[in-house]
C-alpha cells in the first residue's frame, strides 16, 4: 500500500504516478484495488472515514487527462515550493478509479460502525 494524492469527480477518483512505476505495473498486471480515505479524528468516537474495493483503468482520453491535472492544484493550498511545473499527460500515467463497494466508517454511530454501498 503507498500513499497517494487523489482528485474525484463524484464517485470517480483519479491519481497519477510515474510511467514506470511499481504502482502502473502491478495495475496492469490486476487492476483491483483497496483504497482508504480518512483523517486523524482527536477523539476514538469521532472517526470517520471510506474503505473501497475499485477497479483501477489508465485514462487513456487526452482531455480527461488534462482535467485531471487542472482538478489537482485546485484541491490543495498553494505550494511553497515544487519540483517543477505540473506533469503533462505524457509525463504520468493517471488513472481513473471505479469504486464497486464502498464501507462509510462512522464511529459517532456505534464503535465500528460501517454502512456498505454497493456501486
Amino acid at each position: 500500500a503507498t500513499t497517494v494524492g487523489y482528485v474525484n469527480d463524484g464517485l470517480t477518483l483519479y491519481f497519477l504516478c510515474g510511467l514506470d512505476s511499481q504502482k502502473a505495473a502491478n495495475i496492469a498486471r490486476d487492476n483491483r484495488l483497496s483504497l482508504t480515505i480518512d483523517h486523524d479524528a482527536p477523539q476514538v468516537m469521532e472517526i470517520t472515514g471510506l474503505s473501497m474495493a475499485a477497479r483501477a483503468q489508465p485514462v487513456e482520453d487526452r482531455a480527461e487527462a488534462e482535467k485531471v491535472l487542472r482538478m489537482l492544484p485546485m484541491k490543495y493550498p498553494p505550494q511553497t515550493s515544487m519540483p517543477g511545473p505540473m506533469p503533462t499527460p505524457d509525463q504520468v500515467r493517471i488513472f481513473r478509479v471505479m469504486p464497486t463497494v464502498i464501507s462509510v466508517l462512522d464511529y459517532s454511530k456505534g464503535f465500528g460502525h460501517t454502512d456498505l454501498v454497493t456501486c
